[in-house]
Parts: structure tokens; C-alpha cells; sequence
């Protein structure tokens, strides 16, 4: 354990700075997690052990209404470095490389130009390449203690050791993990709170305990570091913040939008010296609605450095502080191997949440490789397909999902009672889809480019800059509108979605074909135009096309263009689309097989997960 405490595995040799202070500027230390919701004691969690955190929490402000932006790390973290929405600068699909705006400096470097020592210990995961001018000092070795005498230091501590992927730790290593534990730090499965979306079975329980072990592992390694700060004489000087990059790493939560996945636990320690500047006493809270894209003009405030006007989120600390914010907003899409759509906009009370794509569904046929791994995952499927579930249960376990969905997060917690059909909540439904609606023009949401043209359409330029200098590269209304047809899943929108499948935008005739294959068999008096749309120059579009021609029962056509983008297209989002619906579709034929073992080699390692999935599910896998 005690090497664990000291996982910065820093000698004192390291030490290069006193204590003594060259201005009043405050030193600002983040000490980060990985997917955990706010399941801490101090959180009013009796199931967790969290002693270090709970100290913390008694000497700071916890915020109860903190959000990331997304419900996924690179996501996350992409938004927090630039003080942007992923969804706005390209960077909003897992793992993707994204080129942000090209005027768009992270953050920290603008400390860095104002005088501090800027260090990260260890992760960045941006979804894109960030500038070697970033941090001063990045990776196992960074820490405040090499910064020239008297320098004021933002430092960033991130702990990995309580994420998704530790809940299901070969039992060897979880009991190397755990083995200094006393027995009141272990976690009783028996009494661990199973949310009523999970099927309670004993490897559910097992892997709930087993999260909050981790917590109780990472509490530990917070004690050190803070403890770390106290040696060194810097408490007083600096201002902490403790947060984790989303919620708690469980299916259901992490990669959705629900308070689960986006909800995290907050705390801001502010010294004496800089009490002023708290929202409320030691030991206490506020409800401010905050979100990650605010924590980049906030550290810059607290440094008194003006944020750059196009970062799109707002102080909430400090001397640059804005207004309150009236809603918080948060985006998914495409989630390892596997496309969806979703944004969802909450107001302290309602969350109201837009399924671009219904007609996929929550978990079923929606095979993310990693998520998988977890065995509450693969429970829930196994009860789902012997008919096992019932109530919330079965419900995530559907094969579509509704077009709108709107919780009362305070009467229900867990988000389980859908009210967008309600006739009392109707009022409330239109101003958060409004709100909605304003919020994606505002920041002009990128995703609603299928992720080929995004990373095609715009040439060399980043998409944020060329979608902002010409409108006409990016006509968003258009497309968005074709979005919100599609997206209603009714038979009425057949003609306007046939007329807008001649669109001059791909992105356009993309949407406009998905809608069309939303409706299934209702759409047959547009197969001509479903036909034409399968020479369309636009391999994403041919895609859709394609799905939506499988959909009108005539799979063995669909297959021949769905094989041909998969095996010949140079771009390779478009393949990954081909590979997934080619997977949904479940198909047999000699040219389906034969594609598939030749995708095992593609470049793209996304592609190649579809692929060994759809093989062992045609029982071809080698």
C-alpha cells in the first residue's frame, strides 16, 4: 500500500522550490479521478469509506451540482482543456483525433505565458494532439516541487485506480489492491445499493462493492498527495479542487447522459488567505450549476488571466466570474466501435434528454467490446435473452428508444420514469427542447455530420474555423431540420424526408435517408429514392442508404453496397459505419464473411472490434 500512497514516486532530491512566495497569486491544485459519481460519505453515500475525502470536504465547499459534458473520458477531457464543447470543435467521438480551432490555446498555456509552473501527472487523452507548450512538466515525474523558487504552480493529479476497468480486476490484483485494507475499508456486497435499472444478481453486487473498494483505494492515495502539500508548506497558498472527469464507471452510466453518467462529485478548498473568493464557509455547499467546459475560465480568473472570448464556458470563481448558469448541457456520440446520438440539457430539476438515433437501442445489439468485459454487462444481457427482466430492468434493455426523454432528477433520482408523454410536464418538455434547440445552433454542434464527411468536408482547415468563416460549408439549419424530421419517426415526414434525400449537402441526404430507414416497412413508397441514393458519391450517405434498403426487407441488396464501402472506401469512419450495420443486420452471405475476414486487417482498430464480433456471432471466428 504504502508505494501505492506514493505513487508520484518522487524523492525529496525532487524538492526545487520553497514555500517562500513571489506574489499573492494562489497556487491551484487539481486532484482528478476517473468515473465515479458523487458516491463519497461526505456526499451522503453511508455505503462508501472515504475518510480523506470526507476531511476535505469538512475544509472546502462541495458543489451538489456539478456536470461533465459528456458521460466518457477523452469527451470529457477534451471539453475541460479548451473551455469548449467537444461537440463544437470535432473532438466529441471516443478516440477520434480531432483538429481543434486553430487559434485555440489549452488552457494552461496561458498560465504558462502569466508566470506559473504548469505540470500534469499523468493522463491527457484530449482526442487530439495538444501543443508541447501545454505543461511545463507532463507524465510520471511532473509535480508542483520543480518549479523555481517562489513560483506559483497549477498542478493537475489524476488517478486512474478507480476506473471502469479496475471494478473487474483479476482477483489476484484486486487482492494486492486491497490487501492493506482493514475490514471495516471492504465493502459488503450484501449491502450495496443496486440502482433499480440493474438486475440485482451476485455479480452485480460484486462489481458495485468492488467500485466502491477502489474509492476507498483512491481515497488513500488523496490523503498522500494533500498530505504532500502540507509537508511542503503550500496549504495556505493554495486553492484544491477534487473532481472526477464523469460518473461512475457502471453500464448505464458511464457513455450515456443520465445524472449517473454526468454527475460528478466537486470540491474547492480555498485557504484563508483567499476565502473571499468561496461561495459559501468551510464544510459547506452551493447549488450552482456548473460545468467542465467552466473550469478552464475559472482557473484563469482565480490567476487574475482573462479567458479568451471563444472559450464557451463562464467563470464561476474568482474575479472574472460570470452570472450563474441556467442549464447545463451535455453531448454523445459515437462510443468505441458503436454511433449513436444524444444531448441532453438540464436545468436544476428536469433533464431533458434528445435520441437523435431511437431507432438504435440503449444496450441490445449496441456491442461495445469494452463494455462488456463488465459482468454486471454481461448478467444483464444474459437475463434479457432468457426473459428475465421486468420494470427498469427491461426497459434499458429495449430495442429503440424514445425520440425525448425528460426526468424530474429530484423526485427521480435514478431517471427511470420517462415524462416526455406526460400532459402536466408538456410546458416543461417545450422549454428544454427549445432550450435545446438554441443551445446546438449557439455552439453550432458538429455532430450532426456523420463522422466521415466531418473529418473530409473541411479540407486541411479545423472544423470549427471553416464552418464559422462560410456558412455555406456547414448550412446547419438545414441539416439539423432534417435531423429533428428524422429523428420523430413518423410516416407523415415520408415525402419531406424523400424531397431532402436530393438535398445538396450529404449531411443532409445522410439524415434524411436515416429517417427514411427509421420507419421501416411505412417507408416503402420511397424505395425508388432509396434506390438512387445507393450510387450517391457520398459514402456515408450510400451507408445509410443501404440500412435503410435492409429495413424494406431487401437485405441481399443492401449487403452488396455495405461490403463494397467496407472494402473499399478510403475513409474510415465510413468503413466502421458499413462494419455496423453490416453486424446489426446479423447477415450470412459468402460476400459478408469474405469482407469481414479481410476488414481483420484494417487500420482502424474500431472496424476490426465490429468485425470479430460479427464473426463469432456468424460462428466464423477463427
Amino acid at each position: 500500500m504504502r508505494r501505492w500512497l506514493l505513487i508520484l514516486g518522487l524523492a525529496a532530491s525532487l524538492w526545487a522550490a520553497g514555500s517562500a512566495r513571489a506574489d499573492d497569486r494562489p497556487n491551484i491544485l487539481w486532484i482528478t479521478c476517473e468515473d465515479i459519481s458523487p458516491n463519497l460519505g461526505c456526499f451522503g453515500d453511508s455505503y462508501a469509506v472515504t475518510p480523506n475525502l470526507d476531511r476535505l470536504a469538512r475544509q472546502s465547499v462541495r458543489y451538489t451540482e456539478a456536470f461533465s459534458a459528456t458521460g466518457v473520458c477523452a469527451p470529457a477531457r477534451s471539453s475541460i482543456i479548451t473551455g469548449m464543447y467537444a461537440c463544437s470543435i470535432g473532438t466529441a467521438q471516443m478516440r477520434c483525433k480531432g483538429a481543434p480551432p486553430a487559434r485555440m490555446k489549452e488552457f494552461p498555456r496561458y498560465l504558462r505565458e502569466a508566470g506559473y509552473f504548469c505540470t500534469n501527472h499523468t493522463k491527457t487523452d484530449y482526442n487530439f494532439d495538444f501543443s508541447k507548450e501545454t505543461w511545463d512538466q507532463n507524465g510520471r515525474n511532473a509535480h508542483w516541487r520543480n518549479r523555481k523558487p517562489g513560483q506559483p504552480f497549477f498542478s493537475v493529479i489524476n488517478f486512474v485506480t478507480t476506473h471502469e476497468s479496475q471494478i473487474r480486476l483479476p482477483e489476484d490484483q484486486y487482492r494486492e489492491r486491497v490487501a492493506d485494507f482493514t475490514a471495516a475499508e471492504l465493502h459488503d456486497p450484501a449491502k450495496a445499493a443496486v440502482p433499480p435499472y440493474h438486475p440485482d444478481t451476485p455479480a452485480v453486487r460484486k462489481d458495485w462493492a468492488r467500485y466502491a473498494d477502489m474509492i476507498t483505494f483512491m481515497d488513500k492515495q488523496v490523503g498522500g498527495v494533500l498530505k504532500q502539500l502540507e509537508e511542503d508548506g503550500l496549504a495556505d497558498d493554495t486553492i484544491v479542487f477534487y473532481f472526477s472527469d464523469h460518473g461512475a464507471g457502471m453500464p448505464r452510466s458511464k457513455r450515456w447522459l443520465y445524472d449517473s453518467s454526468t454527475r460528478v462529485p466537486f470540491m474547492v478548498r480555498f485557504p484563508g488567505k483567499f476565502a473571499a473568493t468561496a461561495p459559501a464557509k468551510p464544510g459547506g455547499t452551493t447549488d450552482r450549476l456548473i460545468s467542465f467546459v467552466d473550469l478552464a475560465p475559472t482557473v484563469l480568473s482565480l490567476a487574475g488571466v482573462d479567458a479568451p472570448a471563444m472559450m464557451q464556458g463562464s467563470a464561476f470563481l474568482g474575479p472574472k466570474a460570470g452570472a450563474p448558469r441556467t442549464h447545463v448541457y451535455a453531448f454523445r456520440d459515437r462510443m468505441d466501435e458503436r454511433y449513436d446520438m444524444l444531448r441532453s440539457v438540464y436545468d436544476g430539476r428536469f433533464r431533458y434528454i434528445r435520441n437523435y438515433r431511437p431507432d438504435l437501442p440503449w444496450f441490445h445489439h449496441q456491442y461495445i467490446s469494452y463494455l462488456y468485459e463488465m459482468p454486471t454487462m454481461q448478467d444483464w444481457e444474459r437475463l434479457s435473452g432468457e426473459g428475465r427482466l421486468q420494470g427498469p430492468t427491461a426497459l434499458f434493455m429495449a430495442d429503440s428508444k424514445p425520440t425525448e426523454e425528460l426526468y424530474d432528477v429530484k423526485a427521480d433520482p435514478f431517471e427511470i420514469r420517462n415524462l416526455a408523454d406526460a400532459p402536466e410536464h408538456r410546458e416543461t418538455l417545450r422549454k428544454l427542447r427549445a432550450e435545446h434547440e438554441r443551445w446546438r445552433k449557439e455552439v453550432l454542434d458538429l455532430g450532426f455530420l456523420p463522422e466521415s464527411d466531418l473529418r473530409a468536408r473541411f479540407g486541411d482547415e479545423p472544423p470549427y474555423d471553416a464552418a464559422r468563416r462560410d456558412r455555406s460549408l456547414y448550412p446547419f439549419d438545414r441539416i439539423a431540420a432534417t435531423a429533428d424530421l428524422a429523428c420523430e419517426r413518423k410516416a407523415a415526414n415520408l415525402d419531406e424526408l424523400a424531397n431532402r434525400a436530393g438535398d445538396d449537402d450529404p449531411a443532409a441526404r445522410w439524415w434524411a435517408l436515416t429517417g427514411i430507414g427509421m420507419l421501416g416497412a411505412a417507408a416503402e413508397p420511397a424505395s425508388k429514392t432509396v434506390e438512387a441514393a445507393l450510387d450517391d458519391p457520398g459514402p456515408a450517405v450510400r451507408v445509410a442508404a443501404a440500412d435503410a434498403l435492409a429495413r424494406l426487407g431487401r437485405a441481399d441488396e443492401a449487403v452488396k453496397t455495405l461490403v463494397d464501402v467496407l472494402a473499399h472506401s478510403p475513409r474510415e469512419w465510413a468503413r466502421l459505419a458499413a462494419v455496423n450495420v453490416l453486424d446489426r443486420l446479423g447477415v450470412r452471405s459468402d460476400a459478408a464473411k469474405a469482407a469481414f475476414e479481410a476488414a481483420r486487417d484494417d487500420g482502424n482498430d474500431y472496424v476490426k472490434r465490429v468485425v470479430e464480433h460479427a464473426l463469432k456471432s456468424t460462428g466464423r471466428k477463427k
